[in-house]
């Protein structure tokens, strides 16, 4: 995983031209081509400065103890989308029937941390090249997903995976998908800070605190203080 994290790093460093030099180009598409649908969150509900991004990269119990740790990152929602169905519950979701993905929104300060590096997070601590699934989950809800909330974040997502493939970060393919925010509905609320609310739960023991504790020594310069 060192080695992957290394290589995912040295890929952004060495791509940033290419990423920056298409996100200046989607800032500047005419406003008739950007004719896809995502859901606009208001100033009041994220604070004024920030931005949203939205992964869909395993099980949100995970994942959300992870993204809260950045620094930057003021708030991690676990939520469902990309579905059919209306107001879906986890029960729904868990069978895999309703189209949806597991995933978490995440609040950010771009001044702080970029969706460039968010970017660096996501991929770097799932596993992109195996399709619906993640370790023992396995459904179409433990999809690898960029659900992204407008075109210039389109554009990032979609230079980093060719770079990455290009450079041979992965031994299989990258499965990620890439597609508009839609069908967005909050998971309930025993979803939400999961990891901070049953840390001695078996589960949050045996898979989490490994999963988290590596993070940490990996990406140590990225957390936040105290």
């Amino acid at each position: 995983m060192l080695r992957l994290i290394c290589k995912i790093k040295y890929m952004i460093h060495k791509s940033v031209f290419l990423i920056l030099t298409v996100s200046l180009f989607s800032c500047n598409l005419k406003a008739e081509e950007n004719n896809e649908k995502t859901p606009v969150a208001s100033t009041q509900e994220i604070g004024d400065g920030n931005e949203l991004a939205t992964f869909g990269n395993g099980c949100f119990w995970c994942t959300e103890a992870i993204f809260q740790q950045l620094e930057g990152v003021s708030k991690v929602e676990s939520a469902y989308a990309g579905g059919e169905v209306k107001n879906p519950t986890y029960k729904e979701v868990s069978s895999g029937t309703t189209g949806h993905a597991e995933v978490l929104r995440v609040v950010f300060d771009p001044k702080v941390i970029s969706y460039t590096e968010l970017l660096e997070v996501f991929f770097s601590t799932h596993d992109p090249t195996t399709l619906n699934r993640q370790g023992a989950d396995v459904g179409t809800q433990y999809r690898s997903a960029i659900f992204y909330h407008n075109k210039e974040q389109k554009k990032t997502a979609e230079a980093m995976i060719a770079a990455m493939e290009k450079e041979n970060i992965f031994d299989d393919p990258i499965v990620t998908e890439i597609t508009a925010l839609n069908n967005y509905y909050p998971a309930e609320d025993y979803h939400q800070n999961y990891y901070n609310n049953n840390k001695n739960q078996g589960y949050c023991r045996a898979v989490i605190n490994p999963k988290l504790e590596k993070f940490k020594k990996q990406y140590k310069d990225k957390l936040k203080k105290g």
